[in-house]
């Protein structure tokens, strides 16, 4: 009788978790040329930049969980388009440094430690994967990135670190796919 009621429990705790799991959606942005599923509604942030080689937009798209016990705390996708002559996923050795500078400063911008990084490719776009530990190790941003043309994506996951290793940030990068 002890199994049965066991049993009888298990199916019913995930029986309602899963009524609890709120269905993903696909968000998709035209002028981004971009979709993505997400686990929440995204909220659109620009920022107008000017530097030393021309004005930039930068979209951001971010979903910020809730929850005190969620497995991640925020999901953010954002891109920019670089000016003519100044980057492109062609130039492979501008590539190499661009990408090198971008995780560079990811650490610096959260005083964290890179864990690792790693080169990817989307549809032969060059790519990299890291994964940069801060706030004493008690946190964790794992990111994607990928250089389209003069478009640079970046796809990040906030959790805690102790949270940081789950199918549902899998889900997410994974998910990432560009509307050519």
């Amino acid at each position: 009788m002890k199994l049965f009621s066991s049993i009888f429990f298990f199916v019913l705790a995930l029986t309602l978790s899963a009524q609890e799991a709120k269905p993903w959606k696909e968000f998709i942005s035209v002028d981004g040329k971009f979709r993505i599923l997400t686990p929440g509604e995204l909220i659109e942030k620009v920022n107008d930049i000017e530097t030393e080689i021309g004005h930039f937009t930068y979209y951001s798209y971010i979903y910020q969980d809730g929850k005190e016990d969620a497995e991640n705390l925020i999901y953010k996708i954002s891109y920019v388009d670089y000016p003519e002559h100044t980057i492109h996923s062609d130039s492979t050795d501008f590539v190499e440094e661009f990408f090198h500078s971008t995780i560079e400063t990811s650490i610096k911008s959260v005083r964290g430690h890179l864990r690792y990084s790693d080169e990817i490719e989307l549809l032969d776009y060059p790519g990299r994967i890291w994964r940069v530990d801060y706030n004493g190790g008690d946190a964790t941003i794992k990111t994607k990135a990928f250089m389209v043309g003069r478009r640079f994506y970046q796809i990040q996951v906030i959790s805690r670190r102790d949270k940081s290793l789950n199918r549902i940030q899998d889900r997410y990068f994974d998910s990432f796919r560009i509307i050519e």
